[in-house]
Parts: C-alpha cells; sequence; structure tokens
C-alpha cells in the first residue's frame, strides 16, 4: 500500500488499521467516512505511531481516539 497518496481509499486502509490495532470496540464510532483527504497527512501521522507501538495504556488510547475526533468532517 502507497500511503504518499492522498486518496480515500488510503485513508480507509488507515483507519481500518488504526481500528485492528487498538482494538476499538465500538466499530461504528469510527468510520473512514468520517475522514476526508484535508486531515490526509495528520491521519497519516497517527497511523505510523500506533503502528509502531505494540500495547497501548489507556490514557494513551484515549488520547488517539480524542486526536482521531478531532479531525473526523463536521
Amino acid at each position: 500500500m502507497n500511503l504518499t497518496e492522498k486518496s480515500v481509499e488510503n485513508v480507509e486502509y488507515m483507519i481500518e488499521q488504526i481500528k485492528e490495532k487498538l482494538r476499538v470496540l465500538n466499530f461504528g464510532a469510527i468510520k473512514p467516512s468520517h475522514f476526508d483527504e484535508e486531515m490526509y497527512e495528520e491521519l497519516k501521522d497517527i497511523y505510523e505511531l500506533v503502528m509502531k507501538k505494540n500495547t497501548f495504556s489507556p490514557n494513551e488510547m484515549q488520547a488517539i481516539v480524542e486526536e482521531l475526533g478531532s479531525l473526523r468532517k463536521v
């Protein structure tokens, strides 16, 4: 997957990977359709951070979810 290109497919891929890695229980709360390409770089930064780590503290998970929430479309 080439994540250097901004695309809807890449946004969907990154969101799904983040959800899987964080084991998000409420999958409906985070949907790829909630994000657009305008926030691509910020989303990619979060994706890269999440993919680097093996475990997350509850505080880290909360911070990541809050950051994703701030990137959602209005």
